[in-house]
């Protein structure tokens, strides 16, 4: 957490920081997109394999096939290897919520930090998986105008979390306040903003 803090602003103030809920965020790891395909390709190459042993007796003809089948069933071995480091994902995960933006710490062996003002968030959605709703949780995703490689908007999400609502009303609001502030000023912009019942001051 202390490496995310080191992203924060002198004069921001800190308005929730915490991590997923730890039992939601490793279903969602195992139960994730990638195990019916590693499943259904573990299956047919295990059935592959046990017709070829028929075929080959030598011991050179053995050791091909695991070489191979060792190579071939990489994608079982990445899903696996997902579900080995999730302790450590979960660990590099936390969540930030300031006056001025969110702030997301993510990644496995690498650590990878990301920010987005909430002038520049677009709309604020509450999301809730099968997982999320088994264990009292939910995910708020933040969208920008901003697009990405692919041309779809930007997010920054704060997964799984218990306290949902309450953050999910605390960014919203923040993100209102905000934008109001930025794209409607009174008084050209003075000191305070009289116009809003926002707190928020030009520096």
């Amino acid at each position: 957490m202390n490496d995310l803090k080191l992203l924060i602003g002198k004069n921001e103030q800190i308005y929730f920081e915490g991590k997923p809920n730890k039992k939601c965020y490793i279903l969602e790891g195992i139960f994730n997109p990638l195990l019916p395909f590693a499943l259904i390709w573990a299956i047919i190459d295990f059935i592959i394999i046990g017709i070829s042993l028929e075929q080959f007796k030598d011991e050179k003809g053995i050791i091909f096939l695991i070489f191979f089948f060792a190579i071939h069933l990489m994608p079982v071995w990445i899903y696996l290897s997902g579900i080995l480091f999730i302790s450590r994902k979960y660990k590099n995960t936390n969540y930030i919520v300031t006056d001025r933006g969110i702030y997301v710490s993510s990644g496995l062996f690498t650590k990878n930090m990301d920010c987005k003002p909430f002038a520049e968030l677009s709309h604020i959605n509450l999301h809730r998986g099968i997982f999320d709703q088994m264990c009292n949780a939910g995910d708020i995703i933040a969208t920008t105008d901003q697009l990405n490689s692919k041309g779809k908007a930007k997010t920054i999400t704060i997964a799984n979390i218990t306290n949902y609502i309450e953050i999910y009303n605390l960014v919203k609001q923040l993100q209102t306040d905000i934008y109001s502030d930025i794209m409607y000023p009174n008084a050209k912009r003075p000191a305070e903003n009289p116009g809003y019942n926002t707190s928020y001051k030009k520096e």
